[in-house]
């Protein structure tokens, strides 16, 4: 465990103005541990950083970092938290093969997932559609059975459905799950967005909440693509299952191939813009995804212990035309109206010729299925069932 006098070196350097990652690695490369950066001279330290940096690192500490280190104190006092420096033995290997490792990390829950062998990262939008949201459950539950971490950022939308399934599976069989790793754009000690409070909680009894960020750092815009490297660099690969054109999802797929890592994208609708992202992924060479199955195959991963994939491309025709079968004529002739496309009310009432009390009944009784989920801007989607 990293003693008071230790922790309290590296937030010293990591805090000092004009030190940011770049700078505290070659810092660290040149004169050891932020101990020894300390012990330097002044002009030593001007052979490695610009003069207005050498000053700063030789000023005393502040009123606003010698708070920083009282928290993060007694932060440190509670059960499963944890600072992991570079070259600590606990710190994530893989992210140690990237180009731009955080020199500190703030953890809390199981340390050891840090070093699965198996760890995926399911990333996507965050308004996905429900059929998007789905997936992103349902594919992380069924790889976390299969004994794979699952990695993303906690944002709305796909990361918190995809954080979902893994516990889900987790809990169900605690000695062969991988449970899932929550990479923060805050500080460990703050929750964002608040919504996912109790999400949080589950996560750091189960799993593992990850930071870059000091303690008590707020949300802000810029911290979130930083983080994604993080959720990239900690994984073997990265799947993203619901993603417009621009989004974070897609630098994080940049930053994975950049990174070695393998990409993976599941096509969607045509008519569906959050499919874009995921479509311009596939055509740049990311691997093409249907099932769990090709995830694992492609990874080269074995689970012996795993449960058949509910996304599995047969077992999802079987039960779609289970569905149809057991339809009434109204709803088989509505649900091949609505096909795989996002469509409006008046969209479906043009392509069945129905009246709107007819379609509205219809609509009703299939979302009360689940069969139909009604979308913002009063659109409609079909959902395929597990």
């Amino acid at each position: 465990m990293m003693g008071e006098a230790e922790f309290a070196s590296w937030l010293r350097l990591l805090e000092t103005p004009g030190v940011g990652g770049e700078t505290a690695r070659r810092l660290l490369a040149a004169f050891g541990l932020p101990e020894q950066v300390f012990a330097q001279s002044a002009a030593s330290l001007e052979r490695v950083v610009p003069a207005a940096v050498a000053r700063a690192l030789h000023g005393a500490p502040e009123a606003p970092l010698l708070d920083l280190i009282a928290r993060t104190r007694e932060w440190l006092r509670e059960p499963q938290h944890h600072l992991l420096a570079l070259g600590d033995t606990d710190y994530p290997p893989l992210l140690l093969q990237t180009a731009d490792p955080p020199p500190l990390l703030y953890a809390r829950g199981r340390l050891e997932l840090l070093h699965s062998q198996h760890t995926l990262a399911i990333v996507g939008s965050r308004n996905p559609s429900a059929q998007g949201g789905r997936d992103a459950h349902d594919f992380a539950r069924a790889l976390s059975a299969a004994g794979v971490s699952i990695v993303s950022g906690m944002a709305r939308g796909v990361d918190g459905q995809a954080h979902l399934g893994a516990l889900q599976a987790a809990q169900e069989d605690a000695d062969g799950a991988g449970s899932t790793i929550a990479v923060l754009g805050t500080g460990c000690d703050r929750v964002y967005p608040a919504a996912h409070r109790e999400l949080a909680q589950r996560i750091a009894e189960h799993g593992l909440l990850l930071s870059e960020f000091p303690l008590g750092t707020a949300p802000a815009r810029g911290n979130f693509p930083r983080r994604n490297r993080i959720i990239s660099g900690l994984s073997r690969g990265v799947l993203v299952t619901e993603a417009a054109v621009h989004s974070g999802s897609l630098i994080t797929a940049r930053l994975a191939a950049e990174q070695g890592r393998e990409v993976f994208a599941i096509p969607g609708s045509i008519h569906n813009p959050m499919s874009r992202g995921c479509h311009r992924l596939l055509r740049d060479g990311a691997k093409l995804v249907e099932c769990v199955d090709d995830v694992l195959s492609e990874l080269h991963w074995t689970a012996p212990q795993a449960q058949p994939a509910p996304t599995e491309t047969n077992e999802a025709a079987t039960q779609m035309q289970a569905d149809l079968d057991a339809a009434t004529p109204a709803a088989r002739e509505l649900l091949d109206a609505l096909g795989y496309a996002i469509l409006s009310f008046d969209e479906l009432a043009a392509r069945t010729g129905r009246s709107a009390q007819w379609l509205g009944e219809q609509l009703i009784e299939l979302e009360l299925q689940g069969r139909v989920a009604r979308l913002p801007g009063a659109r409609y989607q079909r959902i395929e069932r597990a």
